[in-house]
């Protein structure tokens, strides 16, 4: 029997003598109590349900004549009208049941619990032992019995064991507020506490993503502003759809929760030759933690789908080797579903360990990002989620950001033995706070393959060593090394600036000749955020310039290119672009709403069978195959004008889960100069709306 009560205990939010932890949680009271200090006030509500468990349970006359000893499990609710109800009784006999359920209907009302104010339901667990006696909250061992009293010592441990576990549960408490789990790095989702971490005299460090919630705390309080959001409800089914995790458990030393993965949209393209769009994605997501230092999240994704044309036809612009027709951007490689649709399988997963204060250190299977704005030039989220080890360490005004990144290259051009080939790639970030509104970042990263079997080479596992040196003592040819800053700087608490410059490769007589060599492959990022815009609260509105000189991120061999999957691993259009963005973003209460304006400028590829130069949009092709040294800009080849727009605007169903429905439509026009077989130009109406569990960014603006 005990094992149907873990069952049904892993899906109900429970609470063991509840633990009046938090300052601003009060439990029921009875009106014997309503005289007493809050702090008596626990104590007072246990004694009262005692007493009167005692004063009115009838042992069954069944139970009396079999001399029973033992105990009755009750699990039990106070509901948001003060109101008894049992949720669960384990007991041997069914007599002892229904005399629990005769004895709790007869409790007199009293006064819910509340948090911060609002009426909530609040769940117990109480045993009661058999024969009846006079029980407190504190003193709740369970008597020997004679049979008891002939085992040894560890015996009786040994028996009771199993029981002792059900007996260390508690109040589920929203634990992951305060724990070493990333924060699921959504752009619109991040916007909510971007003011309070960038206010002028914080010692905060935003550019290394995701955060990690007991960082974020220190600026936020996540239990408050989701409290806020609570719906009153007196049923488990509306608890869970609105306010709680399918199932949360928490013990003495640990918590988990697990809920369902959801993201069901369906939508039309105006101008495709297929009727509607659609994406059907479910799945799992489990997450919790042990102890306070280690942290564990993992995610499984089952996902068909058909997007807007000009999306399926990047996806399969992507195709990696083999039969699979197209890789979905920022998810991974697709196998083809019915006749024109896609099966995209994602898992997601990692550990996060913090062994002290200033140190964190993570292992798993997913994407990072580096920069305040919404395109980072350094590291990016747009590729497919790929094994890394990362190292963040803060102490004083620095926070150090090490990554370790296991990719791949899944074209044909690479295949051994019908394997992709395996990349290697570690950077390094150091953020430093110069003043109270001041702060500046130091970026270098380096990429490498198994030339000469040299595996992951050991020399990068150094957190502290300067890369560029470690490539040339490899060998020149052996690795790709970029390095990068940022600064930061905050007006005011409403007003921050921020800005992004990479550097590839430079060239300092070649600048000075004025003549643009091909040789000066570097980008740049200009951005501002302006919180509370005009007044009104939760309005963020940021405008972002990015521009990216022709053949950045690429390399003179065919495997040394920034990517990964045949996606960037920083900005989404590669290179050889320049864009403007506006963005605003807005909440209120469970209501949100983001506006989005990118304008921008990309040269891509002639390729005519004529001109099949590489002109530095296309970072995956060898830049020797360059048509000149000199006279290079942006937008060479074939010039093409790129407006995308996006509005969406929704509801968020459920703040625990982050579940969300929502409506969008997105405006793209792509207007090349010229076109070739795969430059065409389009424009695109696409109209969509669904149900999802915002878990990352979907970037549809290329």
């Amino acid at each position: 029997m005990k094992q149907f009560v873990v069952l049904f205990l892993l899906f109900t939010s429970l609470s063991i003598h509840s633990q009046n932890s938090v300052y601003n949680e009060k439990p029921p009271v009875f009106p014997s109590c309503d005289s007493l200090t809050i702090d008596a006030l626990q104590q007072c509500f246990d004694t009262q349900v005692y007493n009167h468990i005692f004063k009115t349970f009838k042992v069954p006359e069944k139970v009396s004549k079999e001399k029973y000893k033992g105990e009755v499990i009750v699990l039990f609710e106070v509901d948001t009208s003060g109101q008894f109800k049992v949720l669960y009784v384990e007991a041997m006999y069914d007599e002892l049941k229904t005399e629990v359920k005769r004895v709790f209907s007869i409790f007199p009302q009293v006064k819910p619990a509340t948090y911060n104010g609002r009426k909530t339901y609040k769940q117990y667990t109480i045993p009661i032992r058999i024969p009846l006696v006079k029980q407190t909250a504190v003193s709740q061992d369970i008597a020997e019995n004679n049979t008891q009293n002939q085992l040894s010592k560890l015996e009786q441990q040994a028996k009771s064991e199993f029981d002792s576990v059900n007996k260390s549960l508690k109040a589920f408490e929203d634990q992951a507020y305060s724990s070493q789990l990333n924060i699921p790095f959504t752009h619109s989702d991040y916007a909510k506490f971007d003011r309070q971490m960038n206010m002028v005299g914080t010692n905060s460090h935003t550019a290394s993503k995701p955060f990690v919630y007991n960082d974020v705390s220190k600026y936020y309080d996540f239990k408050a502003e989701k409290h806020k959001l609570l719906k009153e409800t007196d049923t488990w089914v509306g608890r869970k759809l609105w306010n709680e995790h399918l199932v949360q458990l928490q013990g003495k030393d640990y918590w988990f929760t697990v809920d369902p993965i959801l993201d069901l949209e369906t939508g039309t393209d105006a101008n495709a030759d297929f009727n509607s769009t659609y994406n059907n994605t479910r799945g799992i997501l489990v997450q919790g933690g042990l102890g306070s230092k280690l942290s564990f999240y993992t995610s499984v994704f089952e996902s068909q789908g058909r997007f807007a044309q000009y999306i399926n036809e990047y996806a399969e612009s992507l195709k990696a080797f083999g039969p699979d027709p197209a890789i979905i951007p920022g998810r991974g490689i697709a196998k083809r579903f019915k006749t024109d649709s896609y099966d995209y399988p994602v898992a997601e997963a990692y550990l996060s360990y913090a062994p002290a204060k200033f140190l964190n250190i993570q292992f798993g299977h997913g994407k990072n990002f580096i920069g305040d704005g919404y395109r980072s030039l350094l590291l990016s989220d747009v590729a497919s989620p790929h094994p890394f080890l990362k190292l963040n360490t803060s102490f004083w005004k620095i926070k150090y950001t090490n990554t370790w990144m296991w990719l791949k290259d899944v074209r044909d051009e690479v295949i051994q033995d019908k394997a992709f080939l395996t990349k290697y790639m570690a950077s390094h970030y150091l953020s430093y706070n110069v003043s109270e509104k001041l702060n500046i970042g130091l970026f270098e990263s380096v990429l490498w393959t198994n030339s000469n079997d040299r595996g992951f080479d050991i020399n990068y596992l150094n957190p502290i060593i300067f890369y560029r040196a470690i490539e040339f003592e490899t060998g020149q040819g052996a690795g790709n090394a970029i390095m990068g800053a940022s600064a930061k700087y905050k007006w005011n608490d409403n007003v921050n600036l921020y800005s992004q410059f990479i550097l590839d490769e430079f060239s300092l007589s070649d600048i000075q000749a004025g003549e643009k060599s091909y040789k000066n492959k570097f980008g740049y990022q200009l951005g501002v955020k302006y919180y509370n815009a005009f007044k009104v609260d939760n309005l963020l509105l940021q405008f972002e310039y990015n521009r990216v000189r022709p053949y950045t991120y690429s390399h003179n061999t065919i495997v040394l290119n920034y990517a990964h999957n045949n996606q960037s691993m920083a900005h989404l259009w590669n290179s050889n672009f320049s864009e403007a963005i506006i963005i605003g973003r807005y909440h209120y209460k469970r209501w949100f709403a983001n506006a989005k304006l990118i304008f921008g400028v990309k040269g891509f590829d002639i390729n005519d069978g004529t001109d099949n130069f590489s002109y530095g949009g296309d970072i995956y092709r060898n830049y020797f195959d360059r048509p000149f040294d000199t006279g290079v800009e942006i937008g060479q080849g074939i010039k093409t004008n790129i407006f995308n727009g996006n509005l969406q605007a929704g509801y968020l169903i459920n703040p625990a889960t982050n579940l969300k429905i929502f409506a969008d439509v997105i405006v793209r026009n792509f207007n090349p100069e010229t076109e070739n077989a795969t430059i065409v130009k389009s424009n695109t109406v696409w109209f969509n709306f669904g149900i999802r569990t915002d878990l990352f960014n979907w970037y549809f603006d290329f």
